[in-house]
């Protein structure tokens, strides 16, 4: 039995993102060499990439980068919450942002097989980290803003211990930091699905019809009623789903629009991630 002492285990851990059952095996074949610990983690962790594959990655963290006016906001994920906290792989979530800021891939599967760096895709760069870290890692999705509009985020943490686990990124047509900011935040609270009541597919709405009627005819409401019931139902769907219709977190008694009118300013297009959601 190799001599190390559980400060050897904390060190390693916190280098690698490994785990502790993991850390004691490297240390105990390196005869307590944390360096040598090091690397038989990542030769270890290589050949485990691919039993890695069926794990659930519901943990992880969302970064955002703002350069101008152009935003992006990436979600990456691993197994566990250590990991998640962890410099390395909150460097690793960076750096896929800078890497989408520079080359603006079309979506998640050309970013992937994308170069991050001669001969490395971003796929090899991924698993890259997959071996170093010790867990599953996944880049889940990224967004761009870059259509020379005003962009602003807001990060939330929903742990102070953890990076943050929800992003919202704004696009206004005008300038307002407030605004945006505020925007933001109501987004992420509230999480809408879409910006209007224009932008709720005819079908979505078709199907919200259907189910108000059918739940106002179970609960025997006079069939004369039926329409303004259905569509008062329907009306509430809206202001649930749909931002601008929604009453503003920051004071209830306007809508998004009219806090948006009242500063002059267009909310032309927001995202929110959520980690594992």
């Amino acid at each position: 039995m190799a001599n190390f002492s559980a400060a050897d285990v904390k060190k390693l851990r916190e280098l690698t993102g490994a785990g502790m059952m993991d850390c004691k095996k490297a240390l105990d074949e390196s005869e307590g060499d944390v360096e040598k610990a090091v690397e038989l983690l990542r030769i270890k962790g290589q050949k485990g990439v691919a039993k890695r594959e069926g794990r659930d990655a519901s943990n992880g963290a969302v970064v955002s980068l703002i350069e101008g006016t152009s935003g992006v906001l990436v979600e990456l994920n691993c197994e566990t919450d250590f990991v998640a906290k962890g410099d390395r792989f909150v460097a690793v979530a960076n750096e896929l942002a800078a890497f989408v800021a520079k080359t603006s891939p079309a979506d998640i599967d050309a970013a992937l097989a994308s170069e991050i760096e001669p001969g490395k895709t971003v796929q090899q760069f991924v698993d890259e980290a997959n071996a170093g870290l010790g867990e599953k890692i996944v880049f889940r999705r990224f967004a761009q803003f870059n259509d020379g509009n005003y962009v602003n985020v807001y990060m939330h943490r929903t742990d102070p211990d953890l990076p943050p686990a929800i992003g919202v990124m704004v696009e206004l047509d005008g300038e307002n930091e407030d605004v945006a900011k505020g925007v933001a935040q109501h987004i992420a609270a509230f999480g809408p699905n879409f910006l209007s009541r224009e932008e709720i597919p005819a079908e979505v709405l078709d199907n919200e019809r259907r189910i108000a009627e059918a739940t106002a005819r179970e609960e025997g409401k006079p069939e004369a009623a039926l329409p303004k019931i259905v569509e008062g139902r329907v009306t509430g769907f809206v202001k649930e789903n749909a931002v601008l219709e929604q009453a503003y977190a920051r004071d209830n008694k306007k809508t998004v629009q009219q806090v948006l009118n009242e500063a002059g300013v267009k909310l032309v297009r927001f995202v929110r991630f959520r980690v594992g959601a």
